[in-house]
């Protein structure tokens, strides 16, 4: 069992390692983020969940059951009472046979936007250690299974994500709480200088992206062509240009 927190203007962030007997009796080491906001408990604490051992839609699977739970402590501290949950009932979790996993799909979709394609696009002030970020950005849009661009033109850096909207989500906990840059004197930090400067559904006009690339403009025109190519220039004039001033 590891533990750590991080105090933070907008909350705390709570690091949990814990080692799970499954039903093979194979330890599996479950990495949970726990990132309480200011209102927390009357507010429910973002979740993040990571294993070596675990898919990616495992993991998922543990991070809607843990938010379920959540529910029930809605007022109350939960983390700990969350922790003990996924201690018991990993196994059941994860070997939820397949069947029962489509039947909720199929009765929520049209129900519910999360099952809706989503777009974010993300404004950062700078990279310091540009080759390390640039890494880490692509290996958390592969890991979540997001498409888009990260996009340099002068100063200018701009992330465009398209995906699921809990995996749209989860990208931004791990933008916020990992150190994926270095400050001034080199030490690893966290990615204090973003902006969010659009979270939307998809809509029919906008070209779905097939992959997520890094590309480097030399003009804002070139910029602006790509925007275009993806039916996306009201997002263009909307955000970019007052970046410039």
């Amino acid at each position: 069992f590891f533990f750590s927190y991080f105090p933070e203007t907008d909350g705390v962030t709570f690091r949990i390692q814990i080692s799970v007997k499954e039903l093979l009796d194979t330890d599996i080491l479950l990495k949970l983020l726990f990132h309480l906001p200011v209102s927390y408990p009357s507010t429910l604490p973002e979740i993040s969940v990571n294993s070596d051992k675990l898919t990616r839609a495992q993991c998922m699977d543990i991070k809607d059951k843990l938010l379920e739970q959540a529910k029930k402590h809605l007022s109350e501290p939960m983390v700990h009472e969350l922790v003990l949950w996924i201690q018991q009932h990993l196994k059941y979790v994860i070997k939820q046979p397949a069947t029962v996993c489509n039947e909720k799909t199929t009765l929520s979709k049209g129900a519910s936007t999360e099952d809706a394609i989503w777009m974010l696009l993300l404004h950062l002030d700078h990279m310091r250690a540009k080759a390390k970020y640039v890494k880490t950005v692509e290996k958390w849009a592969s890991d979540l299974r997001l498409t888009g661009r990260l996009m340099f033109m002068g100063k200018i850096i701009l992330i465009l994500l398209q995906g699921d909207r809990s995996n749209i989500k989860e990208y931004l906990i791990l933008q916020k709480t990992s150190k994926v840059d270095v400050d001034s004197s080199g030490k690893k930090c966290k990615e204090k200088m973003i902006s969010v400067l659009c979270e939307t559904k998809v809509q029919s006009q906008h070209k779905r992206f097939q992959m997520f690339e890094v590309k480097e403009y030399s003009t804002l025109v070139e910029l602006q062509k790509e925007f275009e190519t993806a039916g996306l220039a009201a997002l263009f004039s909307e955000f970019v240009p007052p970046l410039l001033k």
